[in-house]
């Protein structure tokens, strides 16, 4: 069987991995089709369609957007849109001004926590722009942790909404900006605190309704850490509200350890192609809108 990943991460954003060697990963994997959705981020894009380009991989250029809902913060992974539209250009601006503003102060911040952190230091991290990543992979540097998130929950998160940074693009303007850029959108991983953990089964379905109302195309059908009953519950709310079924890895390599390209945690993710027929059928008829 032919299978894909359409969610993950490179040193772009808070991966281990160069978006070239996203692409030979996934083709040593054997796997078809594959997408690059760095957060926030599109600079990873262009290496990794070159480096497909001399590969058996289809390469998908995609962005994990982190979004706000009413109050709370949700990932959209947002695929096949067209970068030079300006919906697109307009909603990039304001995303990548938020992730770089008063970086000097958040890294003042992270200091007073007791980290030996410097703009110098951050600075020899940074892929382009100065930006949140390049301090959380500096961090990473550091070996404090063994895993990325706990960076962003003790060090990042907690300076940047004591600085008042901490506004994200609204869930409406993201989802409408895709959209009008000719691409599709997917909710990420439903059952995690970036997510709706918090809510109970019946709130999230009122939540997943107003979303695809708001404009969402889909949400994710196979990820490596749902549960049988997430899972479950993703495959009913997709046909429920004949949502887009997508899915991926959430793949960060060294920074998300036990999660694999392609497949996901000891074998269990194996999204089949038909997935990325879907999606392409959505993005024909998106285009046929423009």
């Amino acid at each position: 069987m032919k299978i894909i990943d359409l969610h993950t991460h490179s040193t772009v954003s808070d991966g281990s991995c160069t978006p070239a060697e996203i692409i030979r990963l996934a083709e040593a994997a054997g796997l078809s089709v594959v997408a690059l959705t760095d957060h926030d981020n599109i600079a990873g894009c262009a290496e990794a369609a070159a480096a497909a380009g001399k590969s058996n991989i289809v390469f998908l250029p995609g962005m994990e957007m982190t979004v706000d809902y009413d109050g709370w913060r949700l990932h959209i992974v947002a695929l096949g849109f067209d970068p030079q539209h300006p919906a697109f250009r307009a909603l990039y601006k304001k995303i990548r001004e938020n992730k770089e503003s008063r970086m000097q102060e958040i890294i003042t911040g992270i200091r007073a926590k007791g980290i030996s952190i410097s703009w110098e230091l951050v600075r020899q991290y940074s892929v382009g722009a100065m930006d949140w990543y390049a301090i959380m992979r500096y961090l990473v540097s550091l070996h404090i942790s063994a895993h990325a998130q706990p960076l962003w929950d003790r060090y990042i998160n907690p300076v940047v909404r004591d600085l008042g940074l901490s506004q994200e693009i609204t869930a409406a303007e993201g989802l409408h900006a895709i959209r009008a850029a000719g691409g599709v959108t997917s909710l990420a991983h439903f059952h995690k605190k970036i997510g709706l953990a918090d809510f109970s089964r019946r709130e999230q379905e009122t939540a997943i309704a107003d979303l695809h109302q708001l404009g969402m195309d889909g949400m994710e059908r196979w990820y490596p850490t749902y549960s049988t009953d997430d899972a479950a519950f993703a495959a009913f709310m997709i046909e429920k509200y004949h949502l887009l079924a997508t899915g991926g890895t959430d793949f960060h390599g060294a920074n998300r350890p036990g999660i694999d390209i392609g497949t996901g945690k000891d074998g269990n993710t194996a999204i089949p192609y038909r997935c990325y027929e879907a999606v392409q059928q959505y993005l024909f008829r998106r285009k046929k809108e423009l």
